[in-house]
């Protein structure tokens, strides 16, 4: 990266921009950076044996000595969740709420980070955090001490959204108000840092109050077992399902590590205080069916959550014909495969599923913001310079289509890794530095354009082909080449078994048929055998697998 003007303030994004999660920000202004949020996402099928994603942090690490402190938004995981995997690389100090520090102590201690300083900021207070000054104002979302940020420096202030909407009536926390967003725009603001996420969808979002009320009705209208399966951290979600099942006179047990985590942070920090109790999760074979809920983990699919291995028979919980499972959550994009697996297994039990799609009750709404609440926030806050994050490509692009609406001067989409200038007289994007993936497998984190994930992806599509060849010192062969391969053929084929055996003889003539130059280097030989029994594997199939040759010499 070229060398930036101490007087300008810079905006970095080095993941969330064009995709969900994975969300690692950071400023730059006067020599510093500020780093804000470092959250992780979930692995698709082009990264296979890998679960998840984090934002690769190099940028970050070459420059540790100038990152005055990571601020964290809230405790989402594409906002937290990269943490404790990261902060080795770049140990600073972290700033964030209370229940925020909470949930990211409960990380630490499970990566056995023991070092790690966190400052817990209250709701309006101001971090100093030199050169810049963070407000930490509140806003309404899914998990408790969500905060918007005002980032002040001397040459102009940001507003950093994080996650936001405008419930009116939210069950956990109070509504954002909008008097503290129009006194700053009344002051003046550089620059609005934005959530995406439904910048393509009009209207506004419900209220989780109305999702309370949506709950009671479809739990009333159940005769068996209920289970409700919803994003762990929305605190909001785990109020309204306690509420709707007291006024269906059931009682609620949790199944699964993160949701009893994150529901004992909750309860630590003074939330879920004016709902009933839990039930153990044992005392639900003693309780009627009809009289009874099971919260589980799993909304979006992941083969070892409660509600995945519940639906494969593969958890002490059982249920069958009669029963009822809720998804109230939505699918994140990419997970729905997932999703819909796990749905297949239930509906095969006999289970009715029921989603926000198959009900015209109110069971999900999001904790983002739509277009009318975006018009609101940019009215109140008349940025000179829009910058939309968090969401792909159509989400950037909606909600800046909606900033140009709204008179916004400048408006820039960026991409992750890009350098902004949020000069107001000239802003744009002048560089960019790396922004990649890593990759976390259970016992370590690699880059996702390591070498063994491109081969297990082409391994996924064209199999394996080894030959093994022992020759003499003159090339001849002593033994018949060992071939073994690896989706690719079927011993019990005839066809196929006898094509193998074929193959054997195939290479022994080969080699027979090598200059006495080739046979005097190995890695002649091995090259030359390796195109050899690839063609003919691809003539005989019309597939080129990964093919090795490992020649030895006796």
């Amino acid at each position: 990266m070229n060398k930036l003007n101490p007087d300008h303030l810079h905006f970095i994004p080095l993941g969330g921009s064009e995709q969900f999660g994975i969300n690692l920000n950071v400023y730059a202004y006067g020599e510093k950076l500020l780093a804000v949020d470092c959250g992780l996402g979930f692995a698709d099928d082009r990264f296979p044996g890998v679960d998840l994603l984090l934002p690769d942090p190099l940028f970050l690490e070459e420059n540790h000595k100038k990152l005055v402190g990571l601020v964290i938004t809230h405790a989402h995981e594409d906002h937290i969740g990269a943490v404790a995997f990261l902060w080795l690389r770049f140990k600073c100090p972290i700033y964030c709420s209370k229940f925020t520090a909470e949930v990211l102590k409960k990380k630490f201690e499970e990566h056995n980070i023991k070092k790690a300083k966190i400052h817990v900021i209250d709701p309006m207070q101001t971090a100093a955090l030199k050169p810049f000054e963070v407000q930490f104002v509140p806003v309404s979302h899914s998990v408790p001490e969500t905060m918007c940020l005002f980032i002040s420096t001397k040459a102009g202030t940001v507003v950093h959204s994080g996650d936001w909407n405008l419930d009116p009536t939210p069950v956990v926390g109070a509504p954002t108000d909008k008097k503290v967003f129009q006194e700053l725009g009344k002051k003046g603001v550089l620059a609005y840092v934005g959530d995406s996420t439904n910048a393509n969808v009009d209207g506004r979002s419900s209220s989780e109050t109305e999702v309370q009320e949506g709950l009671k009705n479809v739990f009333l209208k159940q005769k068996g077992r209920i289970l409700v399966t919803a994003f762990s951290s929305n605190i909001g979600r785990v109020h309204s399902i306690l509420k709707a099942a007291k006024e269906c006179d059931r009682q609620v047990a949790v199944a699964g590590r993160s949701l009893h985590r994150m529901i004992g942070v909750a309860k630590s920090c003074g939330y879920l205080m004016d709902v009933d109790d839990f039930v153990s999760e044992d005392d639900l074979q003693y309780i009627p069916h009809e009289k009874s809920v099971l919260l589980v983990t799993g909304s979006q699919g992941e083969a070892r959550a409660a509600l995945a291995r519940i639906a494969r028979g593969q958890h002490h919980f059982k249920i069958g014909r009669g029963d009822t499972v809720i998804f109230s959550a939505r699918a994140i994009p990419g997970n729905e495969l997932e999703i819909n697996h796990v749905k297949n297994n239930l509906i095969a039990a006999g289970v009715r599923v029921v989603t926000p799609n198959t009900t015209n009750e109110m069971i999900h709404t999001s904790g983002h913001p739509r277009r009318e609440e975006i018009a609101d926030m940019l009215q109140w806050l008349n940025p000179k310079i829009v910058v939309p994050v968090h969401g792909e490509r159509l989400m950037l692009e909606a909600q800046a289509d909606l900033a140009k609406e709204t008179q916004i001067k400048h408006v820039i989409i960026p991409t992750n890794g890009a350098v902004i200038d949020l000069s107001a007289e000239t802003p744009g994007i002048i560089d960019h530095v790396h922004a990649g993936l890593l990759a976390v497998e259970p016992k370590r984190i690699m880059s996702d354009d390591h070498r063994a994930l491109s081969e297990r992806r082409k391994l996924q599509y064209t199999g394996t082909a080894h030959v093994s060849l022992v020759l003499n010192h003159k090339g001849k062969l002593l033994a018949p080449p060992n071939i073994s391969t690896m989706g690719l053929f079927d011993e019990a084929d005839e066809d196929e078994s006898d094509f193998v055996a074929t193959l054997s003889g195939e290479i022994a003539d080969f080699i027979e048929a090598l200059k006495p130059v080739d046979l005097s280097d190995e890695d002649i030989i091995a090259e030359k055998v390796r195109i050899a029994f690839r063609n003919y594997i691809n003539g005989f199939l019309g597939l080129k697998p990964k093919t090795t040759v490992h020649v030895t010499k006796v």
